[in-house]
């Protein structure tokens, strides 16, 4: 499939209490970029990832439009208190609140639009929107080497690694200081 070449998208900013308006867009999308493994036990549990990100209070998402058409998005929450599973891989950990981390949970792209920039700008929209943070935290499958080297372009760095599910990929944990560079 070609990529789109459309570089004007439309950012829009949702929080927590837009869940139930935009949880249909977040499948579709996913079933369109996952739609080469829709077979995936793992992949098939998304809508419950979606209700359990979307259900905390902190979630913030950015999707990207073009004109109507929804071409990927980015969301994720502020950290829990107790659910600092990163911690872990620090030594020293940073001291301050846990609340003061970002995990990003997910940042998709449909195929037509991949390889555009379009990933990097949601990315940053949605870090961007946060001026309390201080770190970034996401998950990266270890088997998509070409991924783990683009976050690292955006000033990620790995950490360590962590299966966080039986049936999950092992991934590569990585933080990045906010604000991005």
């Amino acid at each position: 499939m070609e990529p789109c070449v459309t570089t004007t998208i439309d950012v829009r900013h949702y929080t927590h209490d837009d869940a139930a308006d935009i949880r249909q867009t977040l499948l579709d999308v996913h079933a369109d970029a996952y739609a080469d493994r829709a077979d995936d036990p793992f992949v098939q549990r998304f809508e419950w990832f979606v209700d359990h990100w979307s259900g905390n209070p902190g979630f913030t998402c950015v999707i990207g439009y073009d004109g109507d058409e929804p071409i990927g998005y980015a969301y994720g929450a502020a950290a829990t208190a107790g659910r600092e599973w990163w911690r872990d891989h620090l030594d020293p950990a940073p001291e301050g609140e846990a609340s003061r981390t970002y995990h990003v949970s997910e940042l998709m792209i449909r195929p037509k639009w991949r390889a555009a920039g379009h990933s990097e700008r949601l990315h940053r929209a949605l870090l961007n929107a946060r001026d309390d943070d201080r770190l970034a935290m996401l998950l990266v499958d270890v088997t998509h080497p070409k991924v783990q080297s683009l976050y690292e372009s955006w000033s990620y760095r790995k950490i360590g690694e962590r299966q966080p599910f039986p049936d999950s990929p092992l991934y590569a944990v990585m933080l990045a200081d906010l604000p991005l560079v």
